[in-house]
């Protein structure tokens, strides 16, 4: 029977087609771009194994992907997990195993929607805030980005408070966050699949391009430390498909972007020789998922609920 392998992409061109012809290089497996209509409650589940490339951006998709990993397929990643993250919980889960990530405060908004009375609707958020002693805790250069943010939109630096405030009060009704800026000596995104593989390639964030190198580009120490923090940040966010960023500091390296659900997979953003490694690993790993039948397990209450015999479960009083 042949294993079949579902791609959800938007405008990336050069990934899908080089992921596809790679799965169907081995075989048993047929991968494909899934076609996605009407979607019934019940749903009828073809394939073994998703890869969602867009659902952080198409709601629908997200919709139909909670459905299909109840249905049977093994989403990557897994929608019920990446979906209920956010930038600012991944800084408080990575302190809480021990990577290290800059100081950062998340702020209450600055508007909100029509509707919210703030003299009766927010009467549990502490008014004015301390700006002064946030500004001390996080100190300056910082970044004020949105706690649930991506691509760099509507990140601004500021170097002092009335910059912080413009930028603040400009923000509206994003959440936002004010985050240490690390002035770094060296800046690595790794590439990470599947858990387990973890590719480090050097990165230059002000010019937003990889750089392009012969051979090793950090100690073997630090190199270690880069290794061991996406290893353990993946591992507790549960994603199989990510890319996990350090901002490298006296030989400290700080997490700084950790949560990306479809990482950036481009040819002529990861150079030639990162991207076939890319492909490759992404290709092994879903035929991977699809031999070793891998599922979701429930979510949420339903677990235990679907756990139990007919007869022991919960009957209404």
């Amino acid at each position: 029977m042949t294993e079949r392998i579902g791609l959800i992409v938007g405008m990336e061109n050069t990934f899908p087609g080089a992921f596809i012809a790679k799965v169907n290089e081995t075989p048993g497996f047929h991968a494909d771009l899934i076609k996605i209509g009407a979607v019934k409650e019940r749903l009828d589940m073809n394939y073994s194994v998703i890869v969602d490339r867009l659902s952080h951006e198409v709601p629908f998709y997200r919709f139909f992907l909670k459905n299909a990993a109840l249905a049977g397929a093994y989403v990557i990643n897994d929608p019920f997990w990446w979906s209920s993250d956010d930038k600012f919980f991944g800084y408080s889960l990575a302190a809480k195993i021990g990577v290290a990530v800059p100081r950062t405060v998340l702020l209450p908004q600055r508007s909100y929607m029509k509707g919210i009375d703030p003299s009766r609707s927010l009467r549990n958020l502490e008014f004015p805030l301390d700006w002064e002693a946030i500004a001390e805790y996080v100190g300056f250069p910082a970044f004020l980005k949105p706690a649930d943010g991506g691509g760099w939109k509507n990140v601004t630096k500021v170097e002092n408070m009335a910059e912080l405030m413009a930028a603040y009060n400009a923000s509206h009704e994003l959440v936002m966050t004010l985050q240490e800026g690390i002035e770094f000596d060296q800046y690595i995104r790794c590439i990470c699949i599947g858990k387990e593989f973890i590719y480090p390639i050097q990165y230059d964030p002000k010019r937003r391009c990889y750089v392009e190198n012969d051979g090793a580009f950090m100690p073997k120490a630090l190199e270690n430390q880069v290794l061991d923090g996406a290893y353990a940040l993946n591992h507790a966010l549960g994603y199989d498909m990510n890319s996990v960023e350090f901002a490298c500091r006296d030989g400290v390296p700080y997490a700084i972007d950790f949560t990306n659900p479809a990482p950036d997979f481009d040819v002529n953003s990861i150079l030639p020789k990162h991207f076939n490694i890319v492909v490759d690993q992404m290709a092994k790993h879903v035929i991977t998922c699809a031999r070793e039948g891998r599922k979701h397990e429930p979510h949420y209450g339903y677990r235990r609920y679907l756990a139990q015999e007919a007869s022991e479960r919960p009957k209404r009083a």
